[in-house]
């Protein structure tokens, strides 16, 4: 099983130097391999393939530009099959055709593969290309095969390093489960999620709450001269916002997941294209503070990790507008109708909370019909 463990990095200024070093190769290294591609379709409609790039990067890149010999040779190997997983999820998934790197990407990054030391007793990680022992805060011990590697650098100055390791266990077997210990769970905005049993969970707004301060803080950054000091300073008090926004959404969904997951046997849940709902200009910036698309891999991998079950059913299941008494479809329902009357068993729904039950039910019911 394939667990990743994040630490924070605390390197000297030298250390630093050669961490950015790698950073600006690796993105260089990319956007030249990018270019590659582009241009060999563009006049001889011929696909460059991984290793054809890599044979062109040891005898034609790395000569002209020396300054690469000096960042660690797999990390600039490893942009490669980055660039190729992107091509093939273009190709394959239909995502967007892969872009070239910036240095004002939020999150900057490259993968060290192999011949790295983490030592727990004295709290340093060994990277290659780097004399000495970076300080790291190990808060965490694992067992296992320590696999690839990822240093980052966020907007705000700080380093983090995250460790991807096999610790040669297998995933554990769901759990039996009934309609009594399986959940179901409906999404909002109004409230982060609405419970089968009738509970409802507050959305927090991180968002919201900082948007003021957030606004202020962008329009002083629009006014600082352009390549200032000032400009930066500010640019860091933007930064920082984003940041604190980010770490509490993260923190709300790992609580609010894990403790769903440790009191269910199995969750039922709705599968949302999200990306599309995002294109509703009206409610993009509520969408993407609630994190569905987040909360559902969350929900996925801790359900595997405690053998536990998570359901899903079709995202045009009509969850809301059927009544889960007696089955009446009520067709004329808008998103506007938070709550209505059956008029065949005249029992009264709260929206959610009936979107929540028949979630369960479908989810139930077709768990049934797989089995059988």
């Amino acid at each position: 099983m394939l667990k990743a463990y994040k630490y924070r990095l605390y390197p000297t200024e030298p250390q630093k130097e050669i961490l950015l070093k790698h950073i600006g190769a690796c993105r260089f290294t990319y956007n030249w391999a990018l270019e590659q591609k582009i241009k060999a379709y563009e006049t001889d409609k011929k696909h460059l393939s991984r290793f054809e790039l890599q044979s062109r990067l040891v005898h034609e890149l790395k000569p002209g530009n020396t300054w690469l010999k000096e960042v660690n040779s797999q990390a600039l190997l490893n942009t490669l099959i980055n660039l190729e997983s992107a091509f093939t999820r273009f190709f394959r998934e239909k995502k967007v055709f892969p872009k070239f790197k910036s240095k004002k990407n939020p999150m900057q990054s490259f993968h060290i593969p192999q011949h790295y030391v983490v030592d727990f007793e004295n709290n340093a990680i060994k990277l290659p290309k780097i004399k000495q022992p970076i300080m790291a805060k190990l808060h965490r011990k694992f067992d296992g095969k320590m696999k690839t590697a990822t240093v980052s650098f966020t907007k705000t100055g700080k380093f983090y390093i995250s460790i991807l390791v096999e610790d040669g266990k297998e995933l554990p077997k769901a759990q039996a489960f009934d309609d009594e210990t399986t959940l179901g769970i409906d999404v909002g905005i109004t409230h982060f999620a609405t419970l089968s049993n009738g509970k409802k969970i507050e959305n927090p707004k991180h968002l919201k709450n900082s948007i003021k301060r957030l606004g202020v803080l962008q329009k002083r950054l629009s006014k600082k001269q352009k390549g200032s000091a000032n400009r930066d300073k500010a640019r860091q008090k933007v930064a920082k916002i984003h940041e604190k926004i980010r770490n509490q959404r993260n923190d709300f969904l790992h609580k609010t997941s894990s403790k769903l997951i440790s009191e269910n046997q199995a969750i039922a849940v709705e599968s949302l294209n999200v990306s599309s709902m995002l294109k509703n200009h009206r409610l993009a910036q509520a969408i993407g503070d609630v994190s569905w698309y987040e909360f559902s891999q969350l929900l996925e991998y801790k359900a595997q990790w405690y053998e536990k079950t998570l359901l899903k059913i079709g995202q045009f299941e009509p969850s809301s507008k059927i009544c889960n008494v007696c089955g009446y479809h009520n067709g004329e329902m808008t998103l506007a109708d938070r709550k209505w009357e059956c008029p065949d068993c005249s029992t009264k729904h709260d929206r959610d909370i009936n979107a929540a039950i028949n979630i369960k039910k479908f989810a139930l019911q077709n768990q049934n019909l797989l089995i059988i």
